[in-house]
């Protein structure tokens, strides 16, 4: 089966074809980086650098744009609360948003431009809408894109421009011709960034950084363009209008978006008191699980339902996630796979290539992994437990020590302690002293420290 993807924007699957064969342009809307990332970034960042492995494991040379919005309102504010300029502030969270992406395994982007590095572009773009009558610049000074004069404004959302009512998604604004029409450049305030422009001193708007930054770098008509819920409307709808009335061109072939994600059944909201950052997660998993576990703990919780499915993250959810990577990092740790390539043609690996290229079924390719799994329990074959961690390969999983997964949060425990009271279990047992070698079992229990005997006298441990 040739890959299919869900497409937004006409509400069915189709199969892909890129625009140039063998090579495959994706297009991510970043971040806003006024603070650390959350945990619904991290879903929605893990699920296309998923789509994108698979992608080029499909054959695709991927040209992966991940933008950095770098000038916005709420770094200006941030900034100015925090005593520093916007371009101080703006680096600090780029550069912290760009750690934890990596610690949830996510692939660097090929290319990671930041906003106020496309001004130029930005520019000639609006040059173009206010040439073809698209643009205006309105009483207050600032630009704005007249959205009634494109035809299909609504298209990806769905919604009717008659009825989004005025002050209900749309700011009222007197200075402006009609309600729903947004900005493109913004007047220059006193003490913000600003660039110079033949309407003035300003600085863009949100929408038209991503039109311009996508089309500089991978063209006017582009294969796949993705983001969160949130951003269908207004972003990627007010992207879609701003480039096609510009270019004359169909601007995205494939729109991709995530599920939502909420917390405990709840909205996340720092008002709630159940807002996470991924540095919060990341900090608990790695605490609860081990240094490094939790990272693969949190990214194998975010990909394991499907990338537009809702999901709910809560600590229990997180824990369910732990116990089942657990499942088949044991497979491994009992069974060295051995060094033959990945086979597609193998029973495993092809059932995992259709659930791939049904729209990046990963709940389902994860379940080909537990399949996996439970054969390897079962016949100890090196030739399946190389498919599952060459398979798990393809998520991001699976490639550290099983052992040391296993073991789990060893800081703060005494190892050599521990297996001293485990052989002196054994010495126990031995001597047909099975009182003190339960109450050694215990004692370690109470520790926090698991044993697991297995066949020829072997004892494991670890923590619970």
């Amino acid at each position: 089966m040739a890959l299919k993807i869900y497409n937004t924007l006409t509400r069915k699957v189709e199969p892909f074809k890129s625009i140039e064969p063998g090579k495959a342009g994706m297009y991510v809307c970043g971040v806003t980086v006024y603070d650390d990332c959350h945990i619904g970034h991290g879903r929605t960042f893990i699920a296309f650098d998923v789509a994108r492995r698979w992608l080029e494991k499909s054959g695709y040379e991927v040209k992966f744009v991940r933008n950095i919005t770098d000038v916005d309102d709420k770094i200006i504010k941030r900034s100015a609360e925090r005593g520093i300029l916007p371009e101080e502030l703006s680096k600090i969270y780029a550069e912290r948003m760009q750690e934890d992406f990596a610690e949830l395994g996510c692939l660097p982007p090929t290319h990671e431009p930041r906003a106020t590095a496309y001004i130029p572009q930005m520019l000639s773009l609006i040059e173009k809408l206010e040439e073809k009558g698209y643009a205006y610049q309105d009483k207050g000074g600032d630009v704005e894109f007249a959205v009634r004069n494109f035809k299909n404004y609504g298209e990806l959302s769905g919604k009717k421009i008659d009825e989004l009512r005025a002050g209900e998604r749309v700011s009222i604004d007197e200075t402006k011709r009609d309600p729903l029409d947004f900005v493109l450049w913004k007047k220059a305030k006193p003490g913000e960034p600003q660039w110079d422009s033949k309407w003035g001193k300003g600085r863009p708007g949100w929408h038209i950084e991503c039109s311009a930054m996508a089309c500089e770098l991978l063209g006017e008509t582009i294969d796949i363009h993705a983001g969160g819920p949130d951003l269908k409307f207004p972003h990627h709808e007010n992207e879609i209008a701003q480039s096609q009335a510009a270019t004359g061109k169909k601007f995205v072939n494939t729109w991709m978006h995530s599920g939502p994600l909420r917390v405990n059944g709840e909205k996340m909201s720092k008002s709630l008191g159940n807002f996470w950052t991924i540095r919060d997660a990341l900090k608990e998993t790695n605490k609860q699980y081990g240094q490094g576990n939790g990272n693969e703990t949190l990214r194998f919780f975010l990909l394991k339902s499907q990338y537009r499915s809702p999901i709910d993250f809560s600590s229990a959810l997180v824990e369910d996630a732990h116990t089942g990577l657990t499942r088949l990092y044991n497979a491994l740790k009992e069974v060295a796979p051995d060094e033959q390539p990945l086979d597609w043609n193998e029973k495993h690996a092809a059932k995992f290539k259709e659930a791939m290229d049904d729209d990046f079924n990963t709940a389902l390719a994860v379940s080909v992994l537990f399949e996996l799994a439970n054969e390897v329990n079962s016949t100890k074959s090196p030739e399946l437990a190389r498919q599952l961690k060459k398979l798990g390969e393809v998520l991001g999983l699976l490639q550290l020590n099983p052992e040391k997964f296993i073991k789990g949060a060893v800081e703060g425990v005494d190892v050599a302690w521990v297996e001293e009271m485990i052989q002196k279990r054994k010495d126990a047992k031995k001597n047909k002293d099975f009182g003190t070698a339960d109450a050694i079992r215990q004692e370690l229990k109470d520790k926090g420290i698991v044993l697991e005997d297995k066949p020829g006298g072997i004892t494991e441990w670890k923590k619970a």
